[in-house]
């Protein structure tokens, strides 16, 4: 598999591919996006006709599961996620998080600390504006001025998040049992039954050691394989419809759907529960959607998945209404003739191996999230593949998945409890998407309330009734992802909570700048060669922790950077427009602010390549700085007289692109700016004032212009060319002195009088995560040699 799933693709996507790329785009989506999907009739009427119901003469009961199964593929992977739920994408992306940024850039609901003015400004933080309705003002007013409604909604996310890690641990278990299962047709009932689970967890060890190399290795067979089974799939589905019953078809009416309750009851509504795993892995389709296209996916499913699967549904069941003995079990494997079954046998592995593969990687990807929005305890992340973006492996996560997969193979032993948990997953995950799929279409569609409440009672309905169906087993497998989604949100809302808690914390205990410059000689403080890089939430000011580091070390670095890195509710940041860079102070102090910006897709880059390119930025911006300062550059900001609070000693932070900055050139930049040059026509914020720091206002756009000064002026253009290079010189020399990194190193404590809830939360549970998690130095690849720890104790 070929395909590049780099981030440039995400803002350039109003280009209309060719037919040739979308083709090409259509077929590798198969093996990343529906190996999950098209496996599913593995187990579908395994699970179905497990207990609650039995096949009869009459066959109203395959044929009802039937006309449930065609139905609720079509109107849930079909209608919702391909003709809706795809067209919500941010800038290309799609899944949970997606609709969460979504929601957030579009309404004041969003609760990641340090939102800056400038954020707005960035490329990818797309905001189409529609005139707003005034229904749809008013639910955004509401949503905005409660802060209940922010959190509701961060769990609602979260949840959802939690129940595709329990679907990325379910579904390779119950997708190989059931591939393995077809070998119970081969052998004797003592043999299958001490062969089968030995022989999945084997497969299961074997699939999650791999992991390790990424998808990227082995990428290229996934599509093929999966393009096989789909086809396999449709031969036998065919060959049976016309083998045994042509007449199957009629099952696909809804009238056997209400035949089908009627004559089953409480029966056949708990066999909802199997039905539903027939959608298993539609989701893929919306979350992998950055990977391919809108175009891509709808070919992919609307002209061959979505049949492929019609065909071996209905196969199925013409196979099944003509073999009403109890002697033929119900599954996937009786209606393969014999001839053709060790192929099919062989190939369903595969394609239960890729399926699983696929969600795997998927899990990986939203845990990396996650952890990038502040919601999840730091895990190591290592990139696979340096061409492929988002392929990632996390090794933690990966063997705590297999541990788990296996007990669950092992603890269950039968596709009923698997399937059951499962399809709780699924529907959960389903219904989160829905609900937030109902405010994108209020907030960022601008399409009436009653629109959005059609498409939430429409398709909520469908998927409550499954919801509940499943729900009904709660003693019978479905307890697991339950168990499982409620350990996993509460560990990523106490650590959300602790998070925000030390930014407050650190907002109301920052140092003055005075106080920064008034440290000198005369106080007894060194200037040490080298750079100090000090990693602080703030967004401005000076964090306690540098004040308590020079209060036991009377010393810092020659060149110091505050440096803040930062996620921002896109997915992802272009890199020239990644750095906002400032000074600290007057020139002569040599100090700096740098905010890197990342979104949450976005690869952090490891320690080197940071450096060198933080280096190159600052070079960058203190060029830019003192041309404009002496009138080389003439910046029309119409807003300047406006802003109140301003620090003359703090300057304002400016856009550093990937270009490097040359004064000697005379362009302009309007402002629509391109990613690949320098630029300082963003917005940005007053870097000084607080009020600014937490609640962006509105955008005033400004036009900035470069032109030679061509005056006379000889003297002050020596001197500050001299002064320039000084500058200049001072940085490079550092650079090659050394690097330091100075990180916090926490300890966070409850306040007397906190809540007993809020004191188990913090010193109980966030410290221990806290303490069973990589470090800030680990998350950031910083060498042991170069690192300064500062220790601080959070009282929150």
């Amino acid at each position: 598999m070929s395909v590049d799933l780099g981030h440039g693709k995400c803002w350039s996507s109003s280009k209309k591919d060719s037919w040739k790329t979308t083709l090409l785009l259509a077929y590798q989506s198969l093996g990343v996006v529906y190996g999950d999907l098209s496996i599913s009739p593995l187990y579908v009427y395994k699970s179905t006709f497990a207990e609650d119901i039995h096949h009869s003469e009459t066959n109203e009961e395959i044929f009802g599961v039937l006309s449930f199964v065609f139905w609720t593929l079509t109107l849930v992977p079909l209608f919702k996620y391909v003709f809706i739920v795809l067209r919500a994408d941010d800038n290309g992306e799609g899944g949970t998080f997606a609709l969460y940024s979504l929601i957030c850039r579009h309404a004041k609901v969003g609760l990641l600390p340090n939102r800056q003015l400038a954020d707005e400004a960035l490329s990818t933080y797309k905001l189409e504006r529609p005139p707003e309705t005034k229904n749809s003002s008013k639910v955004k007013t509401v949503l905005e001025n409660h802060k209940s409604l922010h959190i509701a909604l961060l769990i609602l996310v979260l949840l959802g998040t939690c129940m595709v890690i329990g679907d990325g641990l379910l579904t390779p278990a119950i997708s190989v049992f059931s591939a393995v299962s077809g070998l119970e047709l081969s052998m004797s009932k003592d043999h299958h039954q001490y062969a089968m689970i030995p022989i999945t967890c084997f497969i299961l060890v074997c699939l999650f050691a791999l992991q390790h190399y990424g998808t990227h290795r082995v990428g290229f067979c996934f599509a093929p394989i999966v393009l096989t089974w789909l086809l396999c799939i449709s031969g036998l589905g065919l060959y049976n419809i016309f083998h045994w019953n042509r007449h199957v078809y009629q099952a696909l009416s809804p009238t056997y759907m209400i035949r089908f309750l009627k004559k089953t009851r409480k029966g056949g509504w708990m066999s909802l529960g199997g039905i539903l795993l027939c959608i298993t892995g539609s989701e893929a389709m919306f979350a992998d959607l950055g990977h391919f296209s809108y175009a891509a996916i709808q070919i992919a499913f609307t002209f061959l998945v979505y049949p492929a699967l019609i065909l071996a549904y209905m196969g199925q069941a013409a196979f099944l209404s003509r073999h009403h003995h109890t002697i033929h079990k119900i599954g996937f494997y009786v209606s393969v003739p014999e001839s053709v079954r060790w192929p099919v046998l062989v190939v369903a592995i595969l394609a239960s191996v890729m399926g699983s593969q696929a969600i795997i990687s998927g899990t990986f990807s939203i845990i990396n999230q996650s952890q990038s929005l502040g919601c999840f305890p730091r895990v190591k992340v290592v990139h696979t593949s340096e061409k492929i973006h988002g392929q990632i492996y996390i090794p933690e996560i990966n063997w705590m998945l297999m541990i788990l997969c296996i007990a669950v193979t092992i603890g269950f032993r039968d596709i009923k409890h698997m399937g059951n948990a499962s399809g709780l997953a699924v529907m959960a995950v389903m219904l989160v998407t829905t609900c937030l799929t109902s405010l994108v279409i209020i907030l960022c569609w601008h399409k009436p309330p009653l629109v959005a409440l059609c498409f939430l009672l429409f398709f909520g309905s469908i998927e409550l009734l499954y919801f509940s169906a499943s729900l009904i087993k709660f003693l019978e497998g479905a307890w697991l992802p339950i168990l499982l989604a409620l350990f996993l949100v509460t560990v990523m809302f106490v650590w959300h909570y602790a998070t925000i808690k030390k930014y407050e914390y650190d907002l109301h205990n920052k140092v003055s700048l005075e106080w920064l410059l008034a440290l000198g000689p005369s106080l007894g403080i060194a200037r040490v060669p080298g750079i100090g890089l000090v990693f602080t939430d703030l967004t401005s000011g000076i964090p306690a922790n540098f004040s308590r580091f020079v209060t036991n070390l009377p010393a810092f670095h020659r060149i110091l950077v505050f440096v803040c890195i930062k996620s921002v509710p896109v997915p992802f940041v272009p890199p020239a427009e990644r750095y906002l860079v400032g000074r600290v102070g007057p020139a002569t102090h040599r100090s700096y602010r740098c905010i890197v910006r990342y979104g949450y897709r976005d690869v952090h880059q490891d320690v080197d390549s940071f450096e060198s390119e933080l280096v190159s930025r600052l070079a960058d911006f203190i060029r830019y700085d003192w041309y404009k300062t002496h009138g080389i550059i003439d910046t029309c900001n119409e807003d300047d007289g406006s802003r109140s609070g301003a620090s003359a000693s703090e300057c304002r932070l400016a856009v550093i692109g990937t270009i490097a900055f040359s004064g000697t050139s005379a362009f302009e930049i309007e402002d629509s700016v391109e990613p690949a040059s320098v630029s300082v026509g963003f917005p940005t914020v007053n870097s000084i004032t607080d009020v600014i720091e937490m609640e962006p206002s509105g955008v005033v756009e400004r036009r900035v212009r470069f032109a030679l000064d061509n005056e006379s002026e000889t003297d002050s253009r020596s001197e500050m060319e001299v002064q320039l290079q000084d500058e200049l010189h001072d940085l490079y020399e550092a650079q090659q002195s050394g690097t330091a990194f100075i990180l916090g190193h926490s300890h966070v404590r409850a306040k007397q009088g906190s809540s007993v809830l809020k004191r188990v939360a913090i010193n109980l549970g966030y410290n221990f995560l806290r303490r069973n998690c990589r470090g800030a130095d680990v998350a950031l690849k910083v060498p042991p040699a170069s690192l300064l720890e500062v220790g601080m104790v959070y009282i929150v």
